[in-house]
């Protein structure tokens, strides 16, 4: 004797449009899949139901689009570090070939004359343009560091919109027609534990530290670099 067959479940997928267009086979390719899920299904319920069709394919293209930003901030923060290192090897690279030179320039006189006086305009002039290059690209840095962290921060939020607006999405399938249409996201609550994870992290003066320490390193490596045009040419 055959044995009955079992309930086989049904995944049903909705063609998403990309940039706005149309996605093909759309509406009626996914009344033709949820056909076999029974009218009992809530998949069947969705098919059945224009208003709760319509928001599933709403949130659906919004998910797309979330994903679609989140790998842009992900390729504006890779592009923020990668200047930011370029960037800090061209401010150490300019402090040791001023400091070649300055050293250079220092033994030519030393053979030239072999007691020469110490004078302050001998070294002021190669500090303060060794002072205001390494303010340019320190301000340079920290322009980086800034965008770096802007889009890190932004990423974070989207990435908490998408988890809330994955877990409606699941809870519109599961339910069906029984789902409320005027319910939206929680994307308010997502964004304050968000915050709140932010907040608890750290002292607000120790994260500020930590998240511009390369441009500190650059300033402090700048002052030391200062005095030492006086160092090689005034000793």
């Amino acid at each position: 004797m055959a044995e009955p067959a079992k309930n086989e479940a049904h995944v049903v997928e909705i063609p998403v449009a990309v940039d706005g267009g149309e996605a093909s086979g759309g509406d009626e390719a996914f009344l033709d899949k949820s056909t076999a899920a029974g009218e009992g299904h809530p998949l069947g319920e969705i098919a059945a139901s224009a208003g709760h069709l319509l928001l599933l394919k709403l949130w659906q293209r919004e998910e797309d689009r979330l994903g679609r930003r989140a790998c842009a901030l992900e390729a504006r923060m890779d592009a923020a570090r990668r200047d930011a290192f370029y960037l800090c090897a061209a401010f150490l690279a300019f402090h040791g070939l001023s400091l070649a030179l300055l050293f250079a320039a220092s033994v030519a006189a030393s053979a030239a004359s072999p007691s020469p006086s110490p004078s302050p305009a001998r070294w002021w002039a190669p500090s303060s343009l060794s002072l205001a290059a390494s303010l340019a690209l320190a301000a340079a840095v920290q322009l980086r560091v800034c965008a770096y962290w802007r889009a890190a921060a932004r990423l974070r939020r989207d990435r908490g919109d998408a988890r809330a607006l994955a877990r409606a999405v699941q809870e519109l399938r599961l339910k069906g027609a029984a789902f409320d249409l005027s319910k939206e996201p929680q994307y308010g609550v997502t964004r304050a534990k968000c915050a709140s994870v932010e907040g608890a992290g750290a002292w607000a003066p120790l994260r500020w530290c930590r998240q511009n320490v390369v441009t500190l390193c650059l300033l402090a490596v700048a002052a030391a670099a200062l005095p030492s045009g006086k160092f090689i040419l005034c000793t």
